[in-house]
């Protein structure tokens, strides 16, 4: 402990000992007095003035620290070797800035005021999702009378410039194959990234409908696993955002996957129960927001344990 206290006292200056805590200066707020109490045993930190607060003393080296103290705290734990993570963050991605796709040329947006005949059915899939209009307007939702996506249901999803870089084509009619989306790979987008704030916690879910549940600064991951060559992994390492996972609930061994993934790089992940439900997308929002109020801090180690049992 002597040595990270050390490293956190070159990152944040003096400090002062209250029982197992210690007390500095908070580089979120700069408030006048020592208000940002560490604790070593549990890991964890929090300031009593503007609230900011994680269970890894690792996100305020990696967020205010120099390389050197990055690398020191990370031999510590005995965790990744500082070079392995530059070397995985070296190059930085520029796919998302370069792909754009253009939506079908069928594509009808059901904001539009006035819509064709051909917009009842689509209208009544969304409206049996539980989906407002509300929700159709901000997620920019249309369909596609004809053609190759004839039939489906399309949301579209937007990079940082407004361009559009991916969408989700959802059946609507009993195709036998409910999903039918572009060839663009979905590790090399962010799905809506124009709308995410990333100084705030982000909910990562499996899908598109997940998401709307959700409403704010929702992710979904596209059914894939999180991996670290992937554009959203990395987003969330480089801007140091603390996630909510809210998986579906027979997915234990992708959420283990992407959980012991974050720890790794000491993302504050917190885990959403979605047990008893389909998915997050059958949820009502009341729901979901209960659920997610009640969020917990994994144990990784038991996590570790349960995986070691299940490959027995």
């Amino acid at each position: 402990m002597e040595e990270k206290l050390k490293i956190a006292q070159e990152i944040l200056g003096d400090y002062r000992r209250s029982s197992n805590e210690f007390l500095f200066y908070c580089p979120y707020c700069k408030h006048h007095k020592k208000k940002m109490s560490l604790n070593f045993g549990l890991n964890a930190w929090k300031c009593w003035v503007c609230d900011k607060r994680g269970s890894n003393i690792y996100r305020l080296v990696r967020k205010f620290g120099n390389y050197k103290q990055k690398q020191k705290w990370l031999e510590l734990d005995g965790r990744l070797d500082l070079t392995e993570f530059d070397k995985i963050f070296m190059e930085i991605n520029e796919i998302e800035e370069t792909i754009t796709t253009d939506l079908p040329p069928e594509f009808i947006s059901l904001c539009n005021k006035h819509l064709p005949r051909s917009s009842q059915a689509p209208l009544q899939y969304l409206r049996s999702r539980n989906l407002s209009k509300k929700d159709i307007l901000m997620w920019k939702i249309g369909y596609c009378p004809e053609g190759k996506y004839q039939g489906r249901i399309i949301v579209p999803s937007f990079n940082n410039n407004g361009d559009c870089n991916y969408f989700i084509s959802r059946s609507y009619v009993g195709h036998s194959r409910k999903y039918l989306n572009p060839t663009v790979s979905s590790k090399d987008i962010i799905f809506n990234e124009l709308y995410i704030d990333w100084d705030e916690p982000v909910v990562l879910v499996e899908g598109v409908f997940d998401a709307i549940v959700v409403k704010n600064n929702a992710i979904p991951i596209l059914g894939s696993t999180l991996r670290e060559e992937s554009k959203l992994f990395q987003a969330i390492v480089i801007h140091d955002t603390p996630v909510y996972l809210a998986l579906d609930d027979d997915a234990k061994k992708k959420r283990d996957y992407i959980l012991k993934l974050f720890n790794r790089y000491g993302v504050d992940a917190k885990l959403i129960d979605t047990s008893s439900c389909e998915d997050v997308g059958s949820m009502s929002r009341q729901e979901f927001q209960n659920r997610k109020s009640q969020a917990i801090t994994p144990d990784m180690h038991e996590i570790m344990f349960l995986n070691k049992l299940r490959n027995l």
